[in-house]
């Protein structure tokens, strides 16, 4: 692998994963055990190993317009996630609307991951090598990804019930940015 090429990924990996830093950084306002901090970092981790996988495989057929969908969904999802996660806060009882546990993990995952597609689609029109760009992209939102929870767990000690509420409004605020701005 060539250096420039290595770089390059290295700083696309950084500039997806730093989604998974910011989101995270409002899921971990939530009181969150270090086991779930663990293993929401490598679920996100897999999936932005598996998803720019899948982009590089189907880079060849897809268009650029493509990447934008993704961006539109991804940016819905993340504000409706937000919007519950509001609604939680005012809920009488512990349990909580969006948790990051069974099936609302993998959900999670998969929302913060979509832009490591539309990346790996154009990784894949670039004839990008794909086991590359996994290992890079996955190692570097796993660390971001713990980072974001580890903060956002200090931050929620902090703020308490004000803290839940601004996780929910990064969540909402980074939802409009990717429909409204990209």
């Amino acid at each position: 692998m060539m250096v420039p090429e290595l770089v390059t990924l290295v700083i696309m990996a950084f500039a997806v994963g730093m989604d998974a830093f910011s989101i995270s950084l409002g899921l971990g306002i939530f009181k969150l055990r270090l086991r779930q901090i663990f293993s929401i970092g490598i679920t996100i981790g897999l999936f932005h190993m598996a998803m720019p996988l899948l982009g590089i495989m189907t880079g060849h057929l897809l268009t650029a317009t493509f990447g934008k969908v993704t961006g539109y969904i991804g940016g819905i999802l993340l504000g409706v996630m937000g919007i519950l996660m509001i609604v939680s806060c005012f809920r009488n009882d512990e349990q909580t609307i969006v948790t990051p546990v069974g099936w609302g993990l993998i959900f999670f995952s998969m929302v913060v991951s979509l832009d490591s597609f539309s990346a790996g689609v154009s990784l894949g029109m670039f004839g990008a090598r794909a086991i590359a760009a996994m290992i890079i992209f996955g190692t570097v939102s796993t660390i971001l990804t713990w980072s974001g929870l580890i903060l956002g767990r200090k931050v929620q000690n902090w703020l308490g019930f004000y803290g839940e509420l601004l996780g929910g409004f990064i969540l909402i605020v980074f939802g409009v940015k990717l429909v409204f701005i990209g």
